[in-house]
């Protein structure tokens, strides 16, 4: 995610970014990091964090709806547009135990932050930091030293996942691609 906010990772997850004032009655826009606004607009109470990481108690969603891009959100509390553009770029979280559950071939991408990456063939990719959605698809941030890799969640690229391992069947040409090696000219 482009924006780092300062929380307690055990307890909370950050699903979104208020991004704008809606209208004069305090309601707000928020980018869904996942790109489904639907990870927003499911949850009857929401958290603010600063970016100095200041927390809000919980908020009450008085109500949600997807909006074109974003969901569109009004919280207790948040009255008027002068309330609501004291928030714009607070980050939106939730807590863990209030995310739905899952079927056991499933998983939420934050369970993969601080996991290790390697191909199928046992070459270490680095480990995964992030993750962002540009849109199409989400992608994973791995790194290894300096370098930065995004790898695209997509079907059959994860061939197999446990709690500290990561493994991927990227095709080819995709890791080389993401090294910087062609960004610098080198021409082998």
């Amino acid at each position: 995610m482009a924006t780092t906010f300062l929380f307690d990772t055990e307890k909370f997850v950050l699903i979104a970014k208020v991004s704008k004032a809606h209208g004069i009655k305090g309601e707000l826009k928020m980018h869904a990091f996942s790109g489904q606004l639907q990870s927003v607009t499911q949850h009857n109470k929401l958290f603010l964090i600063s970016r100095q990481g200041k927390l809000s108690p919980p908020l009450d969603v008085v109500r949600s709806r997807p909006g074109n891009k974003e969901a569109i959100v009004q919280l207790k509390g948040v009255n008027d547009r002068n309330d609501a553009e004291k928030l714009c770029g607070f980050g939106v979280l939730v807590e863990k135990e209030a995310l739905p559950k899952l079927e056991n071939d499933e998983f939420y991408l934050h369970e993969l932050e601080g996991i290790q990456v390697k191909t199928e063939a046992g070459d270490l990719v680095g480990t995964v930091q992030s993750f962002f959605n540009n849109g199409m698809q989400d992608l994973l941030v791995i790194k290894k030293g300096k370098h930065e890799v995004l790898i695209p969640l997509i079907p059959g690229m994860i061939t197999a996942r446990d709690k500290t391992w990561l493994t991927i069947a990227p095709p080819p040409g995709l890791l080389e691609i993401n090294s910087g090696d062609s960004a610098k000219g080198n021409t082998r």
